[in-house]
């Protein structure tokens, strides 16, 4: 009898541990087919940028191949909602910046998702700063003279986002608050569309990242006011910042990071933010994010989940001080 309950306990202790080694056997041969990052935002904007990079160069792995694939709508909600409610397996993933799980969340009634419990964090990618450009035709060179010229013509200046909700659209509703001046929002479904129309002179200003607004202002087709971080971007030197130009303390900078769905087998997760800190590193992969206006500042699957509680935290605690609301 004392055998036969051994030989029943080993078989028990065994079939318990199947699972696990299960998990482990799955990350070791993960991907076995391609793994989809999941971009929230339209054609043309900073998130998609850094989703290509990232999938080019995780697909640079024999046997690895990652694509992008863009759900846009409601401030990056509906792809965000669908990616929290897809199968945990690692094979869907999304590119998480301060729009779809800082920003968003409080400005719409009902998301779908909640940033802190339906996703299961990667690891963080970077920050960037955005910019505050305006047309070369319009009269003002400076921050400060952008403000004296909306104080002067109240309700006829205007800025542009990329949508209800997006980090561009607090900027400019925040920077509006502190400059103490009345700006009409006009949303667009992502920078690409906000920048061209702002290219076409139909909106003053556009506050977006630096990958969305840099060649344009490369090439003369707009024109950089100023940077939305507290220190100067070491790619625009010459550009000062909003706060040294009569609104100290204006601060936005975007963060970006990889999520996937809660319930994602830990070994996957490990596995992939292994390959993305591996990727940051590079001297390539930071020069490419650099010209774009990404500082790369990789982290732990842990650190990025305190790091996506803070930011909202942040930003809904603005949401709600300002009473915005989604349009």
């Amino acid at each position: 009898m004392k055998l036969e309950r051994r030989r029943f306990l080993h078989l028990a202790a065994g079939v318990a541990a199947l699972p696990a080694v299960s998990r482990v056997a799955d990350a070791q041969t993960y991907p076995t087919r391609p793994v989809t990052i999941i971009d929230t935002s339209a054609p043309g904007g900073a998130t998609g940028i850094i989703a290509r990079l990232l999938a080019d160069k995780f697909s640079e792995t024999p046997g690895q191949q990652f694509i992008v694939d863009q759900r846009v709508g409601a401030g990056g909600t509906v792809g965000a909602r669908e990616i929290a409610s897809s199968t945990p397996d690692g094979y869907t993933m999304m590119l998480g910046f301060t729009g779809n799980l800082a920003i968003a969340p409080s400005l719409y009634p009902n998301p779908g998702y909640d940033p802190r419990k339906d996703f299961a964090p990667i690891g963080r990618i970077g920050i960037a700063a955005s910019t505050l450009v305006v047309h070369p035709s319009f009269p003002a060179r400076t921050v400060a003279e952008l403000i004296a010229y909306a104080k002067q013509n109240p309700d006829k200046v205007s800025f542009g986002s990329a949508g209800a909700g997006s980090g561009s659209h607090i900027s400019g509703e925040l920077f509006a608050s502190m400059a103490e001046i009345k700006l009409r929002h006009v949303p667009y479904q992502g920078a690409g569309p906000a920048l061209a129309d702002l290219v076409g002179q139909h909106i003053s200003f556009l506050i977006s990242p630096i990958p969305v607004t840099h060649e344009s202002a490369k090439n003369g087709r707009v024109r950089m006011l100023g940077v939305t971080s507290l220190a100067r971007s070491s790619l625009l030197p010459d550009v000062p910042t909003i706060a040294e130009q009569g609104l100290p303390g204006y601060e936005v900078v975007l963060r970006f990071g990889l999520v996937a769905p809660r319930g994602t087998p830990h070994p996957i997760i490990e596995h992939v933010n292994k390959d993305l800190r591996a990727a940051l590193a590079t001297d390539n992969m930071r020069a490419r994010f650099a010209t774009v206006g990404v500082e790369p500042l990789p982290s732990t699957p842990e650190e990025y989940a305190a790091d996506i509680a803070s930011d909202e935290t942040k930003w809904s605690t603005l949401v709600k001080s300002l009473g915005l609301k989604a349009e």
